[in-house]
C-alpha cells in the first residue's frame, strides 16, 4: 500500500473529525485527495504533528469530538521521539496517531529512516499507548475502527511502500490561512455540540 492509497482511506474514515497532518509530501497527497476545512496542514513543521495533536486531544477533553486524529510519518516522528512518552504520560482519552511509515524520508530523496530496525510501535506500547498494526486497506480502516471506541493515546502503526505519488502539486497555501480555516471549523462543530470552544467544558 502507498502513502496514497492509506491517505485515500483516512479521508473517508475522518470527515467529520479534526485531523492534524504532517508536513512535505504526506501534506501535499493528503490535499490532493481531500481539501477539507478539517484538515490542519503544518507546512515546514516537521515532527511536530503528534505534539499538536496531543495538545488539541487535551484541550478538547469533556467535549464531544470523539477523537482528535494526528497523521505522522516515520522520519517526522523520529525527529520528535518525546511525543511518545508524553502521550503516554498525558493520556489524552481522544488521541489517536496514525503513523505511515515507509522506512523513509520521502521528501529528501528516499533516504532510509531507522524502522527498518526500531520499531516505532514497541516504543509507543512501552511508554503507555494502545497500538495497532495496518499493512493494507481493509486491515487499516478495521483497526482504525476499532481504536476509535478506546480510550487514547492510540497508535495505528502502518507500515507502506516507499515512494512519493507521482504529480502531486505543492501546497502553497499561507499557514495562516489554514490555521484560521481549521480554528472555525472546530470552533463551528464545537457550538454544534454545545460547546464554545476548545476546553471550555473542563473549565466550567
Amino acid at each position: 500500500m502507498r502513502r496514497l492509497e492509506a491517505l485515500r482511506q483516512l479521508t473517508e474514515l475522518t470527515e467529520d473529525l479534526p485531523v492534524v497532518v504532517t508536513c512535505a509530501a504526506t501534506s501535499r497527497e493528503l490535499a490532493s485527495v481531500a481539501d477539507r476545512d478539517n484538515h490542519f496542514s503544518l507546512l515546514d513543521s516537521m515532527g511536530l504533528a503528534g505534539s499538536v495533536a496531543t495538545g488539541l486531544a487535551m484541550a478538547v477533553a469533556g467535549s464531544p469530538v470523539q477523537k482528535v486524529i494526528g497523521i505522522e510519518g516515520d522520519g517526522s516522528l523520529l525527529m520528535n521521539p518525546n511525543v511518545l512518552p508524553t502521550g503516554g504520560y498525558t493520556a489524552p482519552r481522544a488521541l489517536l496517531l496514525v503513523l505511515l511509515d515507509n522506512r523513509s524520508y520521502g521528501s529528501t530523496a528516499g533516504l532510509p529512516t531507522y524502522t527498518d530496525r526500531i520499531d516505532l510501535g514497541a516504543m509507543a506500547e512501552a511508554t503507555g499507548w494502545t497500538v495497532a498494526r495496518a499493512s493494507d486497506p481493509e486491515s487499516l480502516r478495521e483497526e482504525f475502527t476499532r481504536l476509535l471506541g478506546i480510550p487514547g493515546p492510540a497508535l495505528l502503526h502502518v507500515r507502506i511502500e516507499p515512494g512519493n505519488a507521482a504529480d502531486i502539486p505543492k501546497l502553497l497555501v499561507d499557514p495562516v490561512v489554514l490555521t484560521h480555516r481549521f480554528q472555525n471549523w472546530l470552533r463551528a462543530k464545537l457550538t454544534e455540540t454545545g460547546d464554545t470552544e476548545p476546553g471550555a467544558q473542563q473549565r466550567t
